[in-house]
């Protein structure tokens, strides 16, 4: 099955193309390296939605955090959070 799971943008790193627009995203505490080409407009604060290390969609704080609640909830997260 795939899964997007989201996270918060904590830094943008600058880049002179926006093909390699890359920064840190926050999974309730786990940062990892993401590619936000897809989503040129997300600014720091901002929640995605992230499959195999590019964020696919911008989506609103609450839908961010019900989201993560049911996937903890499933235990579909043990393995990102470990």
């Amino acid at each position: 099955m795939c899964l997007a799971i989201p996270g918060k943008i904590t830094t943008i790193e600058d880049t002179i193309e926006s093909v390699f627009k890359i920064g840190r995203v926050s999974f309730g505490g786990i940062t990892k390296k993401i590619n936000l080409s897809l989503v040129p407009e997300a600014e720091i604060g901002d929640y995605v939605l992230v499959h195999v290390g590019v964020a696919m969609s911008i989506v609103d704080e609450e839908e961010a955090k019900r989201t993560m609640n049911f996937l903890q909830g499933m235990g579909e997260l043990d393995e990102l959070l470990e």
